[in-house]
C-alpha cells in the first residue's frame, strides 16, 4: 500500500527563504538524483542490503511500502500531513523536506497505526546555508491520528541528529517523563551520505538498526507503551535561531510485521534510563 498526495506548506512570512531555497536546490540539481547505492551495508551508500532483508522481515510480506515513485491522488485524500515552515515534496523518487531559515518542518503519515511492527527508512540530508544554527533530522513513530501526542513523550525514534555531526540517537519514550537513550557514533551525517535506519517495536522489547546492524535492544517492560504509531520526518530547528536552508530526502520506508521470525539475532546493548523534561 502507498501513500500518496503530500502537501505543500510555505507559510507567507516564509516565502522568500523557501523561494531561495529552491533555486538553490535546482542549481544544485546533481546532488539531488539518487546515486547507486552500495550493495555492501557496512560500506557509506547502504541500499540493497537493509535490515528487512538482513534479518528476513521480508519472509512474511509487507504490511505497506512507500517508494514515493511518484505524486498522485488516491481516495482517501492526503496520506502525508505536512505542518511547518517549508515544503514538502515528491523530488526525483524521493520524499524531500526543504527547510527555510525559520522554524520546524515535518511531514506525518497519516494512517491509523500500528502498536507493533518493524519499520525501516532510508534517508540522506544536506546543508546549505551557512553562519546559522543547523537543524536536527528526525525520524520518529508517534501516536497516529489525533491522539494526544503528550509533547513527544510517547515517541519512538528511529535517528535523530544535526546535519554534519558522527552520532546518531535513538530513543523510545514513556510516560510520564522517561526516556530510553541510545546512540550510533562514528557516522557520517551530511553531505548525502545514504544511512538505513530500523527499528521493531514487539511487546516484549524494542531494537533499533542502523546500516542492518543490530545496534541496541531494551527488554525492559517498562518500555512498553501500547499505543498505535505512524512514522513522522521532522527537521527540527534550535529555538528561534535563524537556521541554516537545509533538506532531508527519503528514499523509501516501509513497515513489517512481526510475522516473520528474525534471521539472525538482535542481542545488543541495552539502553540508558533517563528522563524526558518536556513531557506534559
Amino acid at each position: 500500500m502507498t501513500s500518496p498526495l503530500v502537501v505543500r506548506t510555505r507559510p507567507r512570512r516564509a516565502r522568500v527563504a523557501a523561494l531561495a531555497a529552491a533555486v538553490l536546490a535546482s542549481v544544485t540539481a546533481p546532488v539531488l538524483v539518487s546515486s547507486t547505492a552500495s550493495a555492501d551495508h557496512g560500506g557509506a551508500e547502504p541500499g540493497p542490503v537493509h535490515a528487512g532483508n538482513t534479518y528476513g522481515w521480508w519472509h512474511k510480506g509487507i504490511a505497506w511500502r512507500e517508494e514515493f515513485e511518484k505524486p498522485y491522488s488516491g481516495p482517501t485524500g492526503p496520506q502525508w500531513q505536512a505542518s511547518g515552515n517549508g515544503e514538502v515534496v515528491h523530488q526525483n523518487g524521493m520524499l524531500t523536506l526543504n527547510t527555510t531559515t525559520r522554524g520546524d518542518l515535518s511531514a506525518k503519515l497519516g494512517f491509523e497505526g500500528a502498536t507493533v511492527g518493524r519499520w525501516e527508512t532510508r534517508l540522506r540530508s544536506r546543508q546549505y546555508g551557512r553562519g546559522g544554527a543547523r537543524f536536527k533530522v528526525m525520524t520518529e513513530l508517534v501516536p497516529a491520528g489525533d491522539r494526544d501526542q503528550h509533547c513527544g513523550a510517547q515517541n519512538i525514534a528511529l535517528q535523530s541528529y544535526r546535519i554534519g555531526t558522527s552520532r546518531t540517537n535513538v530513543y523510545a519514550r514513556t510516560l510520564p517523563d522517561v526516556a530510553w537513550k541510545g546512540a550510533k557514533v562514528g557516522m557520517d551525517l551530511g553531505k548525502d551520505r545514504w544511512h538505513t535506519y530500523a527499528v521493531e517495536v514487539a511487546r516484549d522489547r524494542i531494537s533499533w538498526f542502523v546500516d542492518a546492524h543490530v545496534v541496541h535492544t531494551e527488554r525492559r517492560p517498562e518500555i512498553w507503551s501500547d499505543v498505535p504509531l505512524v512514522p513522522r520526518f521532522t527537521m527540527q530547528a534550535k529555538g528561534g535561531k535563524e537556521m541554516n536552508v537545509s533538506r532531508m530526502q527519503m528514499d523509501w520506508i516501509r513497515h513489517w510485521s512481526l510475522e516473520a521470525p528474525n534471521d539472525l539475532p538482535v542481542d545488543a546493548a541495552p539502553t540508558r534510563r533517563g528522563t524526558y523534561g518536556k513531557a506534559c
